[in-house]
């Protein structure tokens, strides 16, 4: 599949079939996002694959509502999505290197999770991009390392839905040239 058909395919499913995911798809997957650029190249992001159904029903039940519920209950895996602490849009010295501060942490991970869904629609996969949960309950639960923060949960699976392409403002909506 050739990159702008990826993009615009690319849809949030909330549905899907039980069938597991390889292992070595993940791992596919993982190594495609890496390729994401970042600040300065620190390649903050981390990925935790979340097939353990205990796991799963216990975010689901403990740090989730009823929507992100069904999603997380019926998706045969979820990734979270982490970033390292104080590295990107920092100094070796720990402070920021701009004004937006710790920001870059959440757009390079941001674009890391984005090329993730991609390579994951190229190979067929659904994945929505989930971020109303308690996340400090979630990221206890996952036991995510020190020095790193939980920034994303992503349902994965194969579709068992197709949405609809969801209405997109017109380009004279999104752009301003000066």
């Amino acid at each position: 599949m050739d990159v702008i058909t990826c993009i615009k395919t690319r849809r949030s499913v909330r549905k899907f079939k039980p069938e597991p995911i390889s292992r070595e798809i993940v791992e596919d997957l993982v190594l495609t996002a890496s390729y994401a650029p970042s600040w300065k190249n620190t390649q903050t992001t981390r990925y935790i694959a979340i097939t353990n159904p205990e796991i799963r029903n216990r975010i689901s039940r403990e740090c989730c509502g009823e929507h992100n519920q069904e999603i997380i209950d019926g998706a045969p895996m979820l990734i979270a999505t982490l970033t390292v602490d104080k590295r990107s849009g920092f100094e070796r010295d720990g402070s920021y290197t701009t004004v937006r501060k710790d920001n870059w942490q959440a757009f390079d991970n941001g674009i890391a999770t984005q090329t993730l869904c991609l390579a994951a629609n190229e190979k067929g996969l659904g994945t929505v991009i989930m971020g109303m949960y308690d996340i400090d309950k979630a990221a206890e639960i996952i036991q995510v390392p020190e020095g790193q923060l939980l920034m994303a949960l992503v349902a994965i699976g194969y579709p068992d839905e197709e949405p609809a392409v969801p209405k997109k403002k017109t380009v004279e909506d999104l752009l301003k040239f000066c």
